[in-house]
Formats: C-alpha cells, sequence, structure tokens
C-alpha cells in the first residue's frame, strides 16, 4: 500500500502535552516548536525553584500533607502533586512532559529500562487468552520475553515475516488485542509501512505498538501515523551518554491511565538522578541525532563500496530493501548500521571487530561514543545454528552504532581494520 501520509518534520506543529501547572507556560511555545527547542525547554516551567535554570533534583520516597482535608482534595480531585516514590517522582514528571512533546503524544510513562516498558505495556493491556502478533525482525529480549514469559499467563504470540502483512492478517482473530513491530528493526534495520500496518490494526479493532528505538522521534513520529503505542529504550539516543537505564510509552493519556496505574503497583520507576541524567541528556538530543544521521549515512556508503563487504543493511542506502518507506516516513536514518563481511568466518569476522580501535566493543546503541559487536557472539552465542540462521544471524554479520566522533575518523579506523 502506497505510503501518503505526509511526510512529518522536525519543525512540524506538536500537540502539547499534558503538563502540571508550573509547565503550563510552556505549552504554547511546544505547540509551535522544532525538536531542537522541545529537547530544550520542552516540558519544563519557566521559573523554578531557587530560580535555578534547571530542574532541583528531588530525593523523596514519600510526600507529606498539610492537613487531612488535603489528602481529600488530592482524592477526589485527581489533583498533580507527588504522594508515594513508587507512583513517580517530580523529575520523572518533567522527563515524561518533554517525552511526550518530542514524540508528539497527550502523555508519556517512564520506566526504569526500554524492556521495563515493554514488559508494563504487555502486562497493563493483555489478559489470559488474548493473543498479540508480532513481526520476527524484533530485538530477542522481547521475543523472549513474550514466548517463555507472557506465555506462563496465557498470552499467546504469533510471530510472522517482518513486512507480510497478509501473514499478519490471517495471524488475527477475535482474541487479539495488539499488533507489534519495530521500525526500523534489530538488527538488519527494516522499515514499516506503517500508514499499512495502522490501517490493518483499525480495520480488525486492534491495538498498534510500535518500537521506535532505533529511529527516536528526532527520525519518524509513529503517533503521526495513527499508531497507538510508541516505544522507546530511552538508555539509547534519548539518553545519549550510555549512563543510564530508561524505557518510555507514548500515546494517548486515555490509553496509558492503566499503563500508568499498574506501572504504580509493579514499581518500574527512575530515580530521582537517573531523570536528572536523562533530562540534561536530552538538552542536546536533537544535536546528536545530526550528527548520528550524518555519520551513520557516510558510513553506511564507505562499506557498501568496501570490496570486503558483502552486503549492508541501512535503509539510507537505495540497495535496502524497504529504503522507499524509511524515505516517506523518515527524516534521516540513525547511527546504526549493520553488514556482513565477504567469505569470513566468525573468527575472521570478529578479527576485525577486535582490530576497531575507536569505537568499544558493546551491546548498546545510540550513545556519543560508536560502539561495535558481533551478534553471534553478543546476543545469539548460546542459540543453536538453526535459530540464529531462523533469527537473520549469519556467522559473518557486524553491527556498528556510530557515535558523534568525527566522520573521517571512523571511515578511517573501519579502513584499517578491514585490512588483511
Amino acid at each position: 500500500m502506497a505510503n501518503t501520509t505526509p511526510k512529518p518534520s522536525n519543525s512540524t506543529t506538536i500537540p502539547a502535552s499534558p503538563a502540571a501547572p508550573l509547565a503550563s507556560k510552556i505549552t504554547k511555545l511546544e505547540q509551535h516548536a522544532g525538536s531542537s527547542t522541545i529537547s530544550v525547554h520542552g516540558g519544563e516551567a519557566r521559573c523554578k525553584p531557587s530560580d535555578a535554570i534547571t530542574d532541583s533534583i528531588v530525593c523523596a520516597s514519600t510526600y507529606t500533607f498539610e492537613d487531612t482535608d488535603t489528602i481529600i482534595r488530592f482524592i477526589e480531585n485527581n489533583e498533580q502533586r507527588e504522594e508515594y516514590g513508587r507512583y513517580g517522582n517530580p523529575n520523572e514528571r518533567v522527563v515524561e512532559r518533554k517525552l511526550a512533546a518530542l514524540d508528539g503524544a497527550e502523555d508519556a510513562v517512564i520506566y526504569s529500562s526500554g524492556m521495563s516498558a515493554m514488559v508494563g505495556l504487555l502486562m497493563a493491556k493483555l489478559s489470559a487468552g488474548d493473543e498479540i502478533v508480532f513481526f520476527d525482525q524484533c530485538y530477542h529480549r522481547s521475543r523472549e520475553f513474550c514466548f517463555k514469559h507472557l506465555s506462563r499467563f496465557g498470552v499467546v504470540t504469533h510471530q510472522v515475516p517482518t513486512g507480510d502483512y497478509a501473514a499478519m492478517e490471517a495471524a488475527i482473530n477475535e482474541r487479539t488485542k495488539l499488533l507489534v513491530s519495530e521500525s526500523p528493526t534489530n538488527p538488519h534495520l527494516t522499515c514499516i509501512d506503517m500508514e499499512q500496518f495502522v490501517a490493518l490494526g483499525k480495520s480488525c479493532e486492534v491495538e498498534t505498538l510500535i518500537d521506535a528505538t532505533l529511529a527516536t522521534p528526532f527520525n519518524v513520529r509513529p503517533l503521526q501515523f495513527g499508531v497507538d503505542y510508541v516505544l522507546h529504550s530511552a538508555t539509547k539516543y534519548l539518553g545519549g551518554h550510555n549512563d543510564l537505564l530508561a524505557g518510555v510509552i507514548s500515546g494517548s493519556k486515555e490509553q496509558l491511565e492503566s499503563v500508568r496505574n499498574l506501572r504504580g503497583i509493579m514499581g518500574g520507576i527512575n530515580s530521582p538522578h537517573n531523570m536528572y541524567l536523562l533530562q540534561r541528556g536530552l538538552k542536546t538530543f536533537a544535536l546528536r541525532m545530526q550528527r548520528h544521521n550524518e555519520n551513520g549515512q557516510a558510513i553506511a556508503e564507505f562499506l557498501e563500496e568496501h570490496p570486503r563487504i558483502d552486503r549492508v543493511y541501512y535503509p539510507g542506502l537505495p540497495s535496502h530493501p524497504t529504503h522507499a518507506i524509511a524515505k516517506q516516513t523518515m527524516q534521516g536514518f540513525g547511527g546504526l548500521i549493520t553488514f556482513l563481511v565477504k567469505d569470513a568466518d566468525w573468527r575472521e569476522t570478529a578479527s576485525i571487530v577486535d582490530r576497531v580501535k575507536l569505537a568499544r566493543i558493546g551491546p548498546s546503541l545510540g550513545g556519543v561514543e560508536s560502539l561495535i559487536e558481533q551478534p553471534l557472539v553478543m546476543s545469539y552465542f548460546q542459540q543453536t545454528p538453526e535459530n540464529r540462521k531462523k533469527f537473520g544471524i549469519p556467522d559473518n554479520m557486524i553491527r556498528l552504532a556510530c557515535g558523534i566522533e568525527n566522520t573521517q575518523d571512523l571511515i578511517d579506523d573501519l579502513q584499517q581494520a578491514l585490512e588483511r
């Protein structure tokens, strides 16, 4: 299905997120601001305690009430204030408003990690007997949770080939409650035709979730295409400095109410210190993404022309199977590149990873430092060869997460590592 949805812009008018009274003065700004302005000012009050330009770190596990009448007003009027740390904290509220504004969402619920956000949403929305349908290119821990743990509670998960909407439709029945996909996917960087994905969900009256961690709100805003929920591992590009864990679900306030309530019971929250780090990281989010996008595109083009590289997975390349969809839906293509080394076994592939000097060997992405890994070793070493083949993880695959270093320095480093 052709995508006729207007291409989102980073200067597009973004609906303001609901905010506490202190932040009310900036909501009009959010309605007309671009990504970088929202990254700096979104969700924050203009005037803050002690006249500080930054938000104070509020270190409290419990919050007191002046008298009994204050408690009753809080309960009856659903007043926006803190009660107990497991339900959230002031630093968390600011970051939630900022992230909601970046996603163009009414609301956002933040968690202690990306997986905590995924688990929190699924546990809030699904009951015994319900079913979900996943596209099969996905983070292996998401797959593991659904098949190994969610199944213990009577929830059935179906996986179908990524981008096969006919197969997804065939897997939907009266018990199906959620359609799930990443976009781009990890590690093959397949982009989803969100118009078709959403149309399928709406026609079958099934909600939709997109994990947009690899795209970020800078490059794509799935809610603008009608997706119900957007998930980000804020550990990655949103935090941006490889120094924190966090995850977030964005969507409508009504749809997220049950998600927030269950989080208050399960307690998958962040500490105020962690939220301070995330808020600070978000200030430079848009600037960092520009460099990630530039580095990713340039290095993908370099690798595609290198005689030792057999194939490059990067949505910004015309050779990528979903390049046309990426061009329609994304502003940029991110810093993650997956490539295959020509005629290399796993040991020879590992030696290339080991010879890289700038990128550190590590399992994450989205930080200012470049990271490199061999998926066979890092994430699938204990899987059988049959499962690795099933999930599309060959022995000669390398995943490079470009940081914000100078482009030519990264290219020169890869060049020396690829020399025989």
